[in-house]
């Protein structure tokens, strides 16, 4: 508030409130510490969820335009699922103006690629049941297809676990149900890779799986592109694929 020459007064009331967000001594965040860890868990990704990281989860929607406000500064957007309970960031997409690419980005090989496309058909195909949980043999035995005649069948076992592994680990979009080879697939699959993504790329897919060509694609696993987890998103983030 102002005195009457205009003059700044701090009242009490100003001084709770900086106590209250203050962390440290010379703090100036605005955001309560919970509010501030879902913040950081967004920009870490790949995504927010509320069944793993309850407490964020509703720091996040007590606070949730506080921190979107907050990821507009960083050119970042929230997309943020109530029902599945879990959120992400992906970069600002307008033409009003150039945006910087603020996620950091890590290209998907066509084994990744092909294999978040048959976990997504997957998880469409059961989620009227609830929870979709799925062998890793299943998952494996649709991607046979893409073994070139050239490919020993070891080796293509060997990418086809590493691609497991990855779904898993580092872009979260499995987590182990039980034994080591079934997996729940997260409903966070369903907004990273939109239909519009999948169309872009499922008709090559078919293409190469039916020997149409691109078998140097298949046999050299070349980085790919996807859009829901931006490739952004892929490592580190999970956005619009294109972590």
């Amino acid at each position: 508030m102002n005195d009457d020459f205009g003059t700044e007064i701090i009242t009490t009331t100003d001084m709770i409130a900086d106590l209250t967000t203050a962390l440290w001594s010379g703090d100036t965040g605005v955001i309560g510490e919970q509010a501030r860890r879902a913040l950081l868990e967004l920009i870490k990704g790949p995504y927010l969820s509320g069944v793993k990281a309850p407490m964020l989860w509703s720091a996040l929607l007590v606070n949730e335009v506080v921190i979107r406000s907050r990821l507009h500064e960083l050119f970042l957007d929230l997309v943020v699922d109530r029902v599945g309970e879990f959120a992400f960031v992906r970069n600002v997409s307008t033409t009003e103006l150039t945006v910087p690419s603020t996620v950091r980005t890590s290209a998907l090989t066509f084994l990744d690629t092909a294999m978040l496309l048959v976990l997504r058909q997957m998880l469409l195909s059961g989620e009227g049941e609830g929870r979709v949980i799925v062998g890793q043999e299943d998952v494996f035995e649709q991607l046979r297809v893409y073994r070139t005649v050239d490919r020993d069948e070891s080796d293509f076992n060997k990418r086809l676990n590493s691609t497991w592994l990855k779904m898993k680990n580092t872009l979260r979009v499995i987590h182990q149900a039980g034994t080591e080879d079934r997996a729940e697939i997260s409903p966070v699959l369903r907004l990273i890779v939109d239909a519009e993504q999948i169309a872009a790329i499922s008709g090559e897919y078919r293409r190469i799986a039916a020997g149409g060509g691109a078998v140097a694609l298949v046999d050299a696993d070349a980085d790919t592109n996807v859009g829901g987890i931006d490739d952004s998103e892929v490592d580190d983030h999970t956005e619009e694929m294109t972590s």
